[in-house]
């Protein structure tokens, strides 16, 4: 099987921002961009990222403009991380804390706080990638307020982009892990599993799991691939990667090929493994079960498998 060419970027993979990673410790620059009215602020409120356009399905992305989010930044404490530019504007994420409602926060701003996994698929892809990337980095941030070495607090640096232990000095960089997922290919059909985690009970999607600790991401897959149905694995093909900020990973996506066809299912990982034919993933609708979501990059493989021929 030769390697299938990614046809367009993944959801939360179009990033418009130059993210101007050299200027985050120029506290002065960064000073100025907070003071700027060009200055956009993405709101993250438990996680949930500010939509308008829900009630006509058509949601897009909703930056709050610097005079709006003057009393947001007149809060010290309030954590907040420089994003990068947009059209030279300089673009931050700034959380809103656990406040019970958002709401009088941001007067008279439309739309509201919603999962971004429930409206990725509409939301253009560049703002899409906007709002995972602001609501990646807050998250990581809320969960290294204390040092993992000595247990001191830390405090942010380089515009939200390294927490420093007051203690023992150690610096903190954003965390993202590493997962494969998978489409494995034999004789024309496609190897999808169903797990108790779903959403949907006849939902059946590719493959996956977390990288191990010195092992490349080819190993990953077979390893994978093995554990969770019992399937040999031969060559292995890279497609592309997703940002998958729920809560941190970073979503590699293969195609690997089948090398056996009896299955034999973790049943601790996934309740049902099958080979799935070409014209039945065509048409799931007729053969009872649906595919993962729209905005995730197992869907990806699946169609461009199916484009490939």
């Amino acid at each position: 099987m030769p390697p299938i060419p990614a046809r367009r970027p993944n959801v939360y993979a179009a990033s418009p921002l130059d993210r101007a990673g050299t200027r985050r410790t120029d506290a002065a620059w960064i000073a100025a961009g907070l003071d700027s009215p060009e200055a956009l602020f993405v709101p993250v409120w438990r996680n949930r990222n500010l939509v308008a356009g829900m009630e006509d399905a058509r949601p897009e992305a909703v930056y709050v403009p610097a005079a709006a989010a003057a009393p947001l930044r007149a809060d010290p404490d309030r954590a907040w991380a420089f994003l990068g530019l947009l059209d030279d504007a300089p673009v931050f994420a700034i959380d809103l804390g656990a406040v019970e409602d958002p709401a009088p926060l941001l007067p008279g701003l439309p739309g509201g706080f919603v999962d971004l996994r429930s409206v990725g698929w509409g939301v253009p892809n560049p703002q899409a990638a906007v709002l995972a990337h602001a609501r990646g980095l807050l998250h990581w941030r809320a969960r290294h307020r204390f040092c993992g070495v000595c247990g001191a607090p830390c405090k942010a640096q380089s515009a939200g982009h390294v927490m420093h232990c007051t203690g023992c000095a150690t610096d903190h960089f954003p965390r993202t892990d590493p997962a494969v997922i998978m489409l494995i290919i034999r004789d024309d059909h496609a190897l999808l599993g169903h797990s108790q985690r779903f959403p949907r009970a006849n939902m059946y999607s590719t493959l996956a799991g977390f990288v191990e600790p010195g092992e490349s991401v080819e190993e990953a897959v077979r390893r994978e691939v093995a554990e969770e149905s019992g399937i040999a694995v031969g060559d292995v093909w890279y497609h592309s990667s997703q940002p998958w900020p729920f809560p941190g990973n970073i979503m590699l996506g293969c195609y690997g090929e089948g090398l056996s066809e009896d299955i034999t299912v973790d049943t601790e990982e996934l309740i049902d493994v099958r080979w799935f034919s070409r014209a039945e993933i065509t048409d799931p609708a007729a053969h009872d079960f649906v595919l993962p979501r729209g905005d995730s990059i197992a869907r990806r493989l699946i169609e461009d498998w199916l484009a490939a021929g």
